[in-house]
């Protein structure tokens, strides 16, 4: 059994280089500090339509959004309950992958997995061959877009041209750690629905999952007899519609930083911020090839994270505490026992620059002696 551990009052502050959270804004922060009002009052009203719209705009996308108090994992089993009725077809290439398929195997639905190796990037023509040669129907397929545990970057634009071949299949996208870092044209792809939380390249505190839904899907829903109830997308945008605010009390502190970092967002638009992520990605990338290796798929690479092979046989964990202690910045070591030493991840999101990684690879190099 768990036991309690003190909370002290004297951590030191460290630089956040993992794939989540991320660094912070000062005065997204500190907008979390104003004084507290009720969340039916007009203010919240004020608040919640302001950043709804403003994340539309962001996103350059007419469909619908939902920000609600919770994690993006909400939306693995909200998009589940909303739009399959039984047959489910998940590609699964990682850890966050894999959960989403364990997610609808425990609303109890047939879960298809396309299974591909770690750091391989899943493949639009092997989901063809299996919508075209099962002799189920799929009433979704559900990908994730950015493979946080793996550095892998799937092809969502290409797989959501294909799905809209087929019009009774919906597709959803689980872009938690790239969306803001990786601009995707929602609208143009047809992506029925894709998520994200606010701890990752929006580089906001955690607590708001955000949720992009498609007319379509709002209108499978409607056919369905049941659907989620928190996350349900009618009960959700009908009472934005009625009401221009969330059904259930919201994190009232966490939307007026959200508030407060969409609109930097928003000044820097989505064109300059997915340039810069660009940049980092590179630098990271020719980095990493000069010292290690890059664990994903050459061609499938993320834009908000790199997982790096470690070729060399350093300490990841030793390395880790060692660049913590002596540089108070924290970078990730390889997700769970599969890739624990084998890897290591650097977190490039959020409003990280290409300068501000470079100061973490110096400390890589340092400590390591590379």
């Amino acid at each position: 059994m768990t036991k309690k551990q003190e909370y002290k009052d004297d951590y030191p502050d460290k630089q956040l280089y993992i794939p989540g959270p991320t660094e912070v804004r000062e005065d997204v922060i500190e907008a979390m500090c104003e004084p507290m009002f009720g969340h039916r009052m007009d203010r919240m009203t004020d608040l919640y339509t302001t950043i709804v719209e403003d994340t539309k705009e962001f996103l350059g996308t007419d469909n619908d959004v939902i920000i609600l108090t919770g994690s993006g994992t909400e939306f693995w089993e909200a998009s589940t309950l909303n739009l399959v009725d039984e047959n489910i077809l998940v590609p699964t290439c990682g850890s966050f992958s894999e959960r989403h398929a364990n997610v609808a195997e425990r609303l109890g639905k047939d879960v298809d997995r396309l299974e591909y190796e770690w750091g391989q990037a899943i493949k639009p023509e092997d989901i063809r061959e299996e919508l075209e040669s099962s002799d189920k129907h799929y009433d979704v397929v559900a990908t994730v877009m950015n493979e946080s545990s793996t550095g892998v970057r799937n092809p969502i634009e290409e797989i959501g041209d294909l799905i809209a071949e087929y019009p009774d299949t919906y597709f959803v996208v689980d872009a938690v750690s790239a969306l803001g870092g990786d601009y995707v044209d929602i609208d143009e792809h047809n992506i029925d629905v894709i998520f994200t939380s606010t701890q990752k390249a929006f580089a906001m505190p955690p607590g708001l999952a955000v949720c992009v839904v498609s007319e379509d899907a709002y209108d499978r829903e409607l056919e369905k007899d049941s659907a989620s109830w928190y996350g349900g997308f009618q009960r959700c945008l009908d009472y934005y519609d009625r009401k221009g605010q969330t059904h259930s009390t919201p994190a009232i502190p966490i939307m007026l930083a959200y508030r407060k970092q969409m609109k930097h967002m928003l000044d820097e638009t989505h064109e300059e911020r997915n340039q810069r992520h660009q940049e980092m990605a590179e630098y990271t990338r020719e980095w990493a090839r000069e010292h290690f290796d890059l664990f994903a798929e050459k061609g499938y690479r993320s834009q908000t994270v790199s997982c790096i092979e470690n070729t060399q046989g350093i300490d990841v964990a030793e390395t880790i505490d060692a660049v913590s202690e002596e540089y108070d910045m924290v970078f990730s070591n390889g997700y769970g026992s599969q890739l624990g030493e084998k890897t290591f991840r650097i977190g490039h999101m959020g409003e990280h620059t290409v300068e501000s990684i470079k100061e973490l690879t110096d400390a890589i190099e340092d400590v390591a002696g590379l």
